[in-house]
């Protein structure tokens, strides 16, 4: 709670910063959403397989010049990996992806660069804050999930990362784009099994949205 404070604090203080520089622009508020390819990715991390969800977001764009601008967005995005994939060519095997299922509210604060006329790059920190975490042996069907509670979890509640994008906006307000999020922390707590074992959050995600 107190590092949410903390972070809230820092990106309200410098939005007003940016804000004052801005030109007389006006400030947009949007809705997006779309698909996520979420896996884990490190040194000790073997053929780990996606888990394919979605995310679904609220954001700001923040004019500083006429060619930047700060976005900050709030996003629930779904995360995890498939622990086991099956063969679909195997007509004898019935079973389904086995998935562990790491959702969190990412807070994405980005730098976005305008190359020509609706046309963008993106990049910039982003925060995450774990809200579930379950084990799921049925993730097409419903039934066969084993939630994970705080004290049996071995991922940490916190996590950053730096998000890489490309977006495209058009005159009436809709917008096309993607992104790459690169996990920058281990997501496994050091206190546990897991201790120094290199495994990070790794997400494409891509999608639609509208600037009001």
């Amino acid at each position: 709670m107190k590092k949410l404070i903390l972070i809230t604090g820092i990106f309200i203080f410098s939005t007003t910063l940016l804000h004052a520089q801005a030109d007389s622009k006006a400030i947009q508020l949007g809705v997006k959403g779309g698909v996520n390819s979420t896996k884990i990715t490190g040194d000790d991390i073997d053929d780990v397989k996606a888990r394919t969800s979605f995310n679904v977001g609220l954001l700001a764009e923040i004019p500083i010049t006429e060619r930047f601008s700060l976005q900050p967005e709030v996003m629930y995005s779904g995360q995890g990996f498939d622990v086991k994939e099956i063969d679909q060519d195997n007509i004898f095997d019935t079973n389904e992806n086995i998935e562990y299922q790491l959702d969190y509210i990412q807070v994405p604060v980005l730098l976005k660069a305008y190359l020509v006329k609706g046309l963008s790059i993106e990049a910039g920190p982003q925060f995450g804050f774990k809200i579930h975490e379950e084990l799921d042996f049925q993730p097409n069907n419903d039934g066969g999930d084993i939630e994970i509670n705080e004290d049996d979890s071995y991922v940490k509640d916190f996590d950053t990362g730096l998000v890489l994008g490309a977006a495209y906006k058009f005159d009436n307000g809709f917008f096309v784009n993607g992104r790459y999020n690169m996990g920058l922390t281990n997501i496994f707590e050091d206190n546990t099994i897991f201790e120094n074992v290199d495994a990070k959050n790794a997400v494409w995600q891509f999608g639609v949205g509208f600037m009001f």
